[in-house]
């Protein structure tokens, strides 16, 4: 993978990902929604957050991908590297197959392709306010873009937590949660989204399209 950086091009191929999940900061909602998924179905967490290992083959910094059925969905999840010694920041989408969710969070998880923007921010430039970061995210509809998600990390667990449960070492790419779902989850075959950072002025952006590939039994 390469990636823009204010120091030049990033190349690297990470060897482990890791899919963080249960991320919100507060405790009680994180709880509610937990038995809201299960009244649905979706097992219950063994722990909170949890760190789901995935192959980092998933991740693509290509503008489509393929999923099976039409029952997936992606959203906006802020995007952790560890290469050479140092943290980068970035964005990607965990999309996740929302029908085999209801069999096992981990496995529909590994179900679908990760895709990753193409720029990153060195973590100790925007540690000290990350909080302040916007996360959004728009999916088309019938009636055009809509938008899906919108919050700031202050919503999440702070990264550093996340970088010390994990045990990010060289070679880590780790997708550390997300935001609500304005109007609730729900697929959509095209997505965009952006990390913003007031304090700097800067952005990133991913958009991405998946195709449905026919099941069949």
């Amino acid at each position: 993978m390469q990636f823009k950086t204010a120091t030049g091009v990033l190349s690297c191929t990470p060897d482990r990902l890791i899919v963080a999940g249960w991320t919100g900061r507060d405790r009680a909602a994180v709880d509610h929604h937990i038995e809201e998924l299960a009244a649905i179905g979706v097992p219950t967490p063994s722990s909170v957050p949890l760190y789901y290992q995935c192959a980092p083959a998933l991740l693509t910094q290509e503008a489509s991908i393929q999923v099976l059925g039409d029952q997936s969905s992606g959203e906006a999840e802020p995007f952790l590297l560890k290469q050479d010694g140092r943290i980068w920041l970035g964005l990607a989408s965990d999309h996740t197959d929302r029908s085999l969710e209801t069999y096992s969070v981990a496995w529909s998880k590994q179900a679908c392709a990760k895709p990753v923007a193409d720029t990153l921010w060195l973590f100790e430039d925007v540690a000290d306010r990350l909080d302040s970061l916007t996360l959004q995210s728009w999916i088309r509809e019938s009636d055009g873009w809509v938008a899906y998600q919108e919050g700031t990390l202050a919503a999440m667990l702070p990264l550093q937590k996340l970088i010390d449960g994990a045990g990010l070492r060289d070679g880590t790419a780790m997708l550390c949660g997300t935001l609500p779902a304005i109007g609730g989850v729900r697929p959509s075959a095209e997505i965009r989204m952006k990390l913003e950072d007031p304090g700097s002025g800067q952005s990133i952006s991913l958009s991405y399209t998946s195709t449905f590939l026919d099941i069949v039994s």
